[in-house]
């Protein structure tokens, strides 16, 4: 082997590790929570499109989230849970109920139906004292958008959104579990004609279930929920994909 292509394999070698290093320090991780529900914040520059997973046990959003921030600019929050619920007080709670009073009330009563009123009290007033800095850490800058990515395996489908939405396209050659939930029908309109089943719900309701989505309407923050069967990785990576090249 010459001098020269010695030296140019040592060159290329530096050359990947100063790349890779790079990537890896451009990635800012933190810690945020919400009365003490805690997500960990990769940031990977400056972006108005965040991303949030926020069930412990959704592994295949989880993987993709991690994955996909390291090569996208923006900001990643993932629960830091491998459980569905979360120790909240002396219950467990799903947290993606947890964004209106009414919601949250059904939420901590879910578990536990013995409270002792001050102790429910106390913790639905300190989840109204925080939610909003919360909703306002999490949430992108004006106009930005919000991805919320889910798994499900127990039966759930776009069939249980429909009664609940305001429109929707229904794929033949897609699976029910597989769906992308809006609540901006600019982003509708664009999405539509793809190849995947789309709701929009963009109508607030009285007595809401407390999820991110009618939280995220009703601050006027567009939100996309990409919803697949856990374990399909590929397909939910196509759907993360093909939003991102019509609404980024």
């Amino acid at each position: 082997m010459s001098v020269l292509s010695k030296k140019n394999i040592i060159f290329i070698i530096c050359k990947i590790f100063i790349c890779s290093s790079t990537i890896l320090l451009a990635i800012d991780v933190s810690e945020i929570s919400y009365s003490g529900i805690h997500f960990q914040v990769q940031k990977n520059g400056i972006s108005n499109t965040n991303y949030i997973v926020i069930h412990g046990d959704e592994e295949t959003a989880k993987m993709l989230v991690k994955d996909h921030i390291k090569k996208t600019k923006g900001k990643a929050f993932i629960i830091k849970s491998k459980n569905r619920e979360v120790p909240l007080g002396s219950t467990i709670v799903d947290p993606n109920r947890l964004f209106s009073n009414y919601g949250a009330k059904k939420a901590l009563e879910n578990f536990k139906s013995d409270w002792n009123l001050n102790e429910l009290n106390d913790l639905l007033l300190n989840l109204e004292k925080n939610r909003n800095h919360f909703l306002s850490s999490i949430f992108p800058t004006k106009g930005g958008l919000l991805i919320a990515l889910h798994n499900n395996f127990r039966g759930y489908n776009v069939n249980d959104e429909l009664k609940k939405s305001q429109l929707y396209t229904i794929k033949n050659n897609q699976n029910s579990q597989d769906f992308i939930l809006c609540t901006d029908i600019k982003d509708y309109e664009k999405l539509k004609n793809g190849p995947f089943n789309i709701v929009l719900q963009n109508k607030m309701v009285n007595n809401n279930n407390g999820s991110l989505s009618w939280a995220a309407l009703e601050h006027g923050v567009r939100y996309i929920n990409i919803e697949t069967r856990l374990g399909w990785l590929s397909q939910q990576k196509k759907m993360l994909y093909y939003v991102e090249s019509l609404l980024k």
